[in-house]
């Protein structure tokens, strides 16, 4: 009966030492397994946060460029307003500039009636210039009453001549100014076709961001949703492993603060030592920079009257304006007076737009403009004032640039039709001056 007792207990003994050999590489497994889903869904975390905020970075960049379009779109709207405000003046100009020609021409067209009539009369009534003399002659009381008269005659035919050229030239005159006039609505006008186009570029510049965005948005949405859910198989399997862990990290912990404690203690000792170290070097230096001083003290008292005859002898000094550059830049500009206008183009020769023909001719003096007029007109320093603007400066209106070439006139490439020429410098609205030297 022992026997038989014997034998169960061995068995039982067997068979737990078995389940327990066979129940340690289970639970290690479990633990492996867990492990490894985590790092695979730790990996796939970090792949879908990285791809979130390479989207989220692209959208923050997308919506600078729309924030930056709508400022520019700002901009050239109002530039519009001003631009459009110069053409209307404009028009009033030529509508001035007609109704004077037309009083000069009605004027003209009277005096060469009135002269013609008076010669018309004289040829019916069988007058000529041989004959009117002869009748003056004969019908005169006197000597002095002929010459009178015969001066006379002549005074009438040089006043009606010089009437008549009067009035010619001021209509040739008023003819000119209207010409000039229309030459200025052009250029006027082809800048506000260029303003319309850029207008509709950046209305569908910031359509595109939009949209652009709005992809972003939904990209981001997707990305972060999928990071969500790997993040939460993380934090289970992260849980489960707790469970199984917990006296390794006990274990782990209480090592940890045994090392802080330990690394603590010594950072203590190694910051008493500095602390001692620069306390002595700070010591040493107060000491030298007090032995230095009381050496500068001696040197200065003797060298004072040396060193104040120096500090009077540059008292006359002066720095120059650097005027003269800006004017060898608007004298060589002159030079390409009527050569053509080519839109884009950058040749001083060949052709070339307004910002083209600045850029070219700042570029011969070894300065670098931006090429569009926008940003020449907001390059360098600000000149306050037509007053104060000095040859060679760039005198921006809406859409357009010209170089200052003094006296009330600039030079600028102005239409096809005109090319490079010499313009009054108030003929338009001035947005701004700019000083490039």
């Amino acid at each position: 009966m022992k026997s038989f007792y014997s034998r169960i207990i061995s068995f039982i003994t067997t068979l737990a030492l078995a389940l327990c050999l066979l129940g340690q590489p289970v639970v290690a497994e479990t633990k492996k397994q867990l492990q490894q889903d985590a790092e695979s869904n730790k990996k796939k975390l970090d792949a879908a946060e990285a791809e979130a905020g390479d989207i989220e970075a692209e959208k923050e960049m997308a919506e600078e460029e729309l924030e930056e379009a709508q400022n520019q779109l700002i901009q050239l709207l109002a530039e519009v307003d001003i631009l459009k405000s110069d053409i209307e003046n404009k028009h009033n100009e030529i509508a001035q500039a007609q109704a004077d020609y037309d009083v000069a021409k009605d004027e003209v067209d009277r005096q060469y009636n009135t002269m013609r009539a008076r010669i018309k009369y004289m040829y019916e009534n069988g007058t000529t210039s041989s004959t009117e003399y002869l009748d003056i002659l004969f019908h005169a009381q006197s000597l002095t009453d002929a010459l009178n008269k015969a001066a006379y005659a002549e005074k009438l035919a040089e006043y009606d001549r010089n009437m008549l050229n009067k009035y010619v030239e001021a209509k040739e005159e008023v003819e000119e100014r209207q010409r000039a006039l229309e030459e200025d609505l052009s250029e006027l006008e082809e800048e506000e076709t260029d303003l319309t186009e850029r207008e509709q570029e950046l209305n569908n510049t910031i359509e595109e961001q939009r949209a652009t965005i709005e992809n972003f948005s939904s990209k981001l949405a997707a990305a972060k949703s999928e990071a969500k859910a790997y993040q939460k198989k993380i934090e289970e399997d992260n849980a489960k492993i707790a469970k199984i862990v917990a006296e390794e990290k006990e274990a782990a912990r209480k090592k940890a603060e045994e090392e802080a404690r330990r690394k603590k203690e010594a950072e203590e000792a190694a910051k008493k030592k500095k602390a001692a170290e620069e306390a002595k070097k700070k010591a040493q230096e107060e000491e030298s920079v007090k032995e230095q001083e009381k050496a500068e003290d001696e040197d200065d008292e003797d060298d004072e009257e040396e060193e104040k005859p120096k500090e009077s002898s540059g008292s006359g000094s002066s720095s120059s304006s650097g005027s003269g550059k800006g004017s060898e830049i608007a004298s060589y500009a002159q030079q390409f007076i009527g050569n053509p206008y080519v839109p884009g183009g950058t040749s001083l020769t060949d052709g070339c737009d307004c910002s083209g023909f600045t850029q070219s001719v700042y570029s011969h003096f070894g300065y670098s403009l931006p090429r569009r007029s926008d940003e020449q007109g907001q390059y360098g320093k600000s000149v306050d004032g037509m007053e104060n603007a000095q040859p060679g400066d760039i005198f921006y209106y809406v859409g357009h640039v010209g170089i200052y070439i003094g006296n009330g006139y600039i030079v600028h490439a102005s239409t096809p039709a005109t090319g490079i020429k010499i313009t009054p410098a108030t003929y338009r609205s001035i947005s701004s001056i700019r000083r490039i030297v």
